[in-house]
């Protein structure tokens, strides 16, 4: 049974309702993108583990933004890892899938014992949203606080959008009988639109007084909240991972009595923009000495993709605002 639910809601997000208490929220899973993400990279354990953590984010946010283009998580700090990124891009019709992407930079050196996120150490958590040419990208920023990147998550919602907003997120190494050792993820993301937000003039209740959901919601908004929040409680961690417990039966075993009702489900697939022109684009500002000191004994300028592990090679005379030749080797004119 559990091969029918693996083929039917792996590397999906699907949406949901709860009609009784006017909450809304969705149920992602993800397994050969994430294993497709984390063993192109030889990370440590908790790199491992804050790169799932933020491509499972991704792929609960992505789908709320009424995206063109794409929605990127970064998180930058001072400690032994410095830098996580990933990349939610939308669907580009109704049949298509969304992608998805995740990388991080750590010093090796000075990984400890300690939690993963307290390996971040001081810095801050980003939301940004392109919506492609012609627009200006979003972006929103909020400290690295509460112990855990959705926390951080949870904090950007009620800061900058007085949304209040839950994940309950696990990753982990899973093997299915017969099968090699996988990575699997799996979250549930709940999300309620107060009707007469509170802004709280002088701080919240949460940690370095940032604002908690329980600063903007008030009466019943408040009673629906926490009693969604205490049956999210109850979930298991082999419920978010699965595959033997499909994201249907799951919201049924934990929202029954608020009337749980689900939309179309949005697969999800590994996805990188990274191109050659992209790369050609990105040096583009460089004189002809600066192409020089990036050219390797062997006169080629090489880069390689964080993100999928894409090599490129490039003849320097091609590259630069000082190019001779273009792309194929051809001598370049002068139009004038």
């Amino acid at each position: 049974m559990h091969k029918i639910n693996q083929i039917a809601w792996d590397d999906t997000v699907l949406p949901f309702q709860l009609d009784r208490s006017d909450i809304r929220g969705r149920v992602a899973r993800l397994d050969g993108v994430l294993d497709h993400i984390l063993t192109r990279h030889d990370y440590p354990a908790a790199v491992s583990a804050l790169v799932a953590e933020l491509a499972l984010l991704t792929a609960l946010i992505g789908p709320m933004i009424k995206l063109r283009w794409k929605l990127s998580l970064q998180v930058r700090g001072n400690g032994a890892i410095r830098t996580l990124a990933a990349d939610y891009y939308a669907p580009a019709d109704d049949q298509s899938p969304a992608r998805i992407r995740a990388w991080a930079s750590f010093d090796a050196e000075r990984l400890d014992a300690r939690t993963p996120f307290d390996q971040i150490g001081e810095g801050y958590f980003a939301i940004l949203i392109d919506q492609g040419a012609g627009s200006t990208p979003y972006q929103g920023i909020t400290p690295l606080a509460g112990g855990s990147l959705s926390a951080c998550a949870q904090t950007y919602f009620a800061q900058s959008e007085q949304l209040p907003t839950r994940f309950q997120l696990a990753s982990g190494l899973s093997r299915q009988a017969g099968d090699s050792p996988a990575w699997r993820a799996g979250g549930v993301m709940l999300q309620t639109l107060p009707a007469q937000p509170q802004s709280p003039a002088e701080g919240g209740s949460g940690e370095g007084g940032l604002i908690e959901a329980a600063d903007i919601l008030q009466g019943a908004e408040s009673e629906n909240w926490n009693r969604a929040n205490i049956l999210l409680d109850t979930v298991e961690t082999l419920e978010l991972i699965g595959p033997s417990v499909g994201p249907t039966d799951l919201l049924l075993r934990l929202f029954h009595e608020e009337e749980p009702r689900v939309y179309d489900a949005q697969p999800v697939e590994f996805g990188c923009s990274c191109t050659a022109d992209r790369v050609r684009d990105t040096l583009s500002i460089y004189s002809a000495k600066d192409i020089a000191h990036m050219t390797t004994p062997e006169g080629i300028v090489t880069a390689d993709c964080q993100f999928c592990g894409a090599h490129y090679e490039f003849d320097p005379r091609s590259l630069g605002f000082e190019a001779t030749v273009d792309a194929s080797g051809n001598p370049l004119t002068d139009k004038a």
